[in-house]
């Protein structure tokens, strides 16, 4: 904000003020007052200001307190709406979340290919689906529309069990343009596992304000880094490469297998199609006895190898806590994260300081909830580099005819 510049410190006070309320829970005027630091005057006005644009709303009143009752006030669910989409190897997915980051509505579409042009009309046909169970009059209060997808997606036809080249329709496309001229939102493009992390920050207890590596693993593994707090891009926003980590595995080639042959969902599918079992990605389906023993071979292979590759990246980076998440139910999210602790302790850790290995809290739709909850965050964060640090964090686009400015991250 320049000087004079009363415009942006109104917006700035009102996000402050909604920001308050979204992290303590319905505030009086005199504890909005109180939590944010502006003036019981100014912090009246605001809050006038956004109870007219319909973005907060009175509570009942408190009683039984010393002095007079007192009138909570409470963040609007209706008051705006995001949409995420994650694009993946096996379906495409889409969550339409509230102002509270409440999930109103989900939907999966499966797909065996993840072909361009069926992806992107999924996303629109979902996106429109979803864009429908909202009043035509508050449509203008969609704020954006958040896609998480994996970084390259064309590079990974031969994992995939594809002929090279077949998802070469990816190179160079632009989704976050595609889609914004077929929906009429701001459109974000994040890596699919960056979302994931975002959404254990702002919807999880797993990381909170600390120093981590977030681990996803989904039919791709993938990973986000966070530092003090802040989810780091890196300058190319190419941080938590993970799956490009080599392993001690010789690949055909010779060279050294990346970690997402052996440490990813498809791995394990492969050994379920081999063993003539179901092998989608739902984790509900890997729960008979036969799925789980298949599990636990699959588990203890993929955590030997992530766990030396999370060594190698607490001997860069000075982690808190690992956090794992993943396609997994809770139980096997839980399994996996106490096997890697266990194979995190068969290396020499002489020099270094281990982390805290924690299981996340989001699971499966980690991804998707992340895409949703961004552009909300980008919206009305006072600050919105308090959830990113470093990098560009997303590619954004936008319809001529949407009625609001996007708001970058980062």
């Amino acid at each position: 904000m320049r000087g004079g510049d009363t415009t942006a410190l109104k917006t700035y006070n009102e996000r402050l003020v909604i920001d308050a309320i979204r992290q303590e829970g319905p505030l009086s005027q005199a504890d909005i007052a109180r939590v944010t630091g502006l003036s019981g005057q100014a912090a009246s006005m605001i809050v006038k200001r956004l109870m007219a644009a319909g973005m907060v709303i009175k509570g009942k009143k408190v009683r039984g307190r010393i002095g007079q009752p007192s009138t909570p006030i409470c963040l609007n669910p209706k008051g705006a709406y995001s949409l995420g989409v994650k694009i993946g190897r096996r379906s495409v997915e889409a969550a339409l979340v509230n102002l509270l980051g409440e999930t109103i509505r989900y939907r999966k579409v499966e797909h065996s290919i993840p072909e361009p042009e069926l992806c992107l009309s999924t996303a629109h046909a979902l996106s429109k689906e979803l864009m429908a169970e909202i009043a035509e009059d508050d449509q203008d209060r969609i704020v954006g529309l958040g896609i998480a997808m994996p970084s390259d997606l064309h590079s990974w036809s031969s994992e995939l069990g594809l002929a090279p080249g077949a998802l070469d329709g990816w190179r160079n496309l632009d989704v976050a343009a595609r889609l914004a001229a077929l929906t009429g939102l701001a459109v974000t493009v994040h890596n699919d596992a960056t979302a994931a992390c975002a959404a254990e920050m702002i919807a999880g207890d797993a990381i909170q304000r600390k120093t981590a590596l977030y681990v996803f693993v989904g039919s791709f593994i993938g990973a986000g880094v966070v530092i003090e707090g802040k989810l780091y891009l890196g300058a190319k926003s190419n941080a938590g490469a993970f799956a490009s980590m080599p392993t001690c595995r010789s690949g055909k080639d010779g060279k050294p297998e990346q970690l997402l042959r052996s440490a990813s969902i498809i791995s394990l599918e492969e050994a379920l199609n081999a063993a003539g079992l179901d092998a989608r990605s739902d984790a509900e389906d890997r729960e008979d006895t036969e799925a789980l023993t298949l599990f636990g071979t699959w588990m203890a292979s993929a955590c030997s190898d992530i766990a030396r590759a999370t060594v190698s990246a607490c001997s860069i980076i000075d982690f808190d806590a690992v956090v794992v998440d993943g396609l997994f139910t809770p139980r096997q999210r839980a399994l996996f994260t106490d096997r890697l602790a266990a194979e995190f302790e068969e290396f020499d850790l002489r020099g270094l300081l281990k982390p805290e290995m924690k299981t996340g809290t989001i699971g499966p739709m980690a991804r998707v909830l992340g895409a949703a909850l961004l552009p909300l965050k980008a919206r009305f964060s006072p600050n919105p580099e308090a959830l990113v640090n470093a990098g560009s964090t997303t590619t954004i686009a936008r319809n001529e005819e949407s009625l609001e400015e996007p708001q970058v991250l980062g």
